[in-house]
């Protein structure tokens, strides 16, 4: 397909348009950390249903992450992502209503389906109504977006909830969800269904199969899969219930704390896209940077672990801040493909990332459990489950640096 290059003042409407799905999705994806203690409360759950139902929302957005591809080309943004949208709209209005917790897992996965849309859908009309040098800029906005609604989740929901509550905070969300369905029919162009030669012989795009049997993408799957879901999984729910079930924090000192590592993350992200190019150039590749920098956050989660009810929001930041050199797997998947398959190897790491994301959410769960069923304290079991998370971490890095020994 052809790039139509959008004027300026479109380009930055259509950005916004996006932009607001995607803080919403973001949002969505981490508020169940802020309102653990409430959902645990009123619901009676353990730690393991407490995964899973934080779980579901990958779960669901796993799950349509391969047929996501071949609905985008062929439908192309305005029509996948509103229609998508419905579906959380749908999940979210449930999930205020849910009387149970399979009401809520059931709309936790609605959610996690009607979402799955919100960055994919951006990066494909970026790539064809945005200039290229605009791309790499539009693409790291969008990080930026996605900190700052996991930043929402956080502080601002812990202050709202004593007033509207968890059911009418939902709510709310499905009508700002409503909102950005107008906003994407209103602002999105149209796709250009010409038809493209490529397109219509799919021979001539390769196949999912080109792109796990190769040797760089099977190197990263546990790190996408463990490193990379687990980063998630302590960020998007399990970093509030160490706070307060470990470190002793109260409800709000642990949305606060929650705040701190989102808006530092927010900044980091700015900074690292800032410098990285420069860094880059100093000769440091991406395969460099990762086997370099990513042992540092095994020292910091040995570090959480060691110290237990002393390691407070810092010390989660710090982790979650020395993960950063996580990011640049997903850009480095993507260069080590042709362009004709590109795309299907950015969806499959996608895939990797939010599956593992809903293992490792709902396996720390069972492991703090099946410590507590021993008759061991909750900091024991939460110790325990990071130290698993720890050891598979470290593991996989260990088959990366394997796989890539002579690169």
């Amino acid at each position: 397909m052809d790039n139509y290059i959008l004027p300026r003042k479109q380009a930055i409407t259509v950005f916004f348009a996006f932009a607001f799905g995607y803080f919403l999705s973001c949002l969505l994806r981490a508020i169940t950390a802020t309102l653990s203690p409430v959902f645990t409360l009123e619901f009676d759950l353990m730690a393991a249903d407490l995964g899973l139902l934080a779980g579901g929302y990958f779960l669901g957005f796993a799950s349509m992450q391969i047929p996501l591809g071949y609905l985008l080309d062929k439908f192309g943004p305005k029509k996948i992502v509103s229609s998508f949208l419905l579906i959380a709209f749908i999940g979210t209005v449930s999930f205020a209503l849910a009387q149970s917790f399979s009401g809520l897992l059931v709309s936790r996965i609605l959610i996690g389906v009607g979402v799955s849309a919100c960055l994919m859908a951006p990066l494909t009309g970026y790539r064809i109504w945005f200039a290229e040098n605009q791309q790499q800029r539009a693409n790291s906005w969008m990080l930026m977006i996605a900190s700052l609604g996991f930043l929402s989740s956080t502080l601002p929901v812990q202050l709202l909830l004593p007033t509207l509550g968890w059911r009418w905070m939902f709510g709310g969300i499905s009508a700002l969800i409503l909102i950005s369905i107008i906003l994407m029919l209103a602002f999105i162009p149209k796709w250009d269904h010409q038809k493209d030669e490529s397109l219509e012989n799919p021979l001539k795009l390769g196949s999912f199969a080109d792109v796990w049997k190769n040797k760089f993408f099977i190197s990263v799957i546990p790190m996408g899969l463990f490193n990379y879901g687990g980063l998630m999984a302590i960020q998007t729910l399990w970093a509030g219930p160490w706070m307060i079930r470990v470190a002793g924090y109260t409800p709000l000192e642990s949305a606060t704390g929650l705040f701190s590592i989102n808006i530092t993350m927010l900044v980091s992200f700015f900074l690292w896209g800032y410098f990285l190019p420069r860094i880059t150039n100093l000769g440091f590749s991406a395969l460099k940077i990762l086997k370099l920098g990513l042992p540092i956050s095994f020292l910091v989660m040995l570090t959480i672990i060691i110290l237990g009810s002393k390691a407070g929001a810092f010390y989660i930041t710090l982790f979650i801040l020395s993960s950063i050199f996580l990011s640049v797997v997903q850009p480095a998947v993507g260069l080590s493909f042709q362009s004709h398959l590109a795309g299907k190897a950015l969806t499959s790491f996608n895939l990797l990332i939010f599956l593992g994301t809903f293992i490792m959410q709902w396996f720390i769960g069972l492991v703090i459990d099946l410590v507590k069923s021993f008759g061991y304290t909750e900091i024991i079991g939460f110790k325990t489950a990071f130290s698993v998370f720890l050891f598979l971490s470290l593991t996989s890095y260990i088959f990366f640096l394997i796989i890539n020994k002579k690169s």
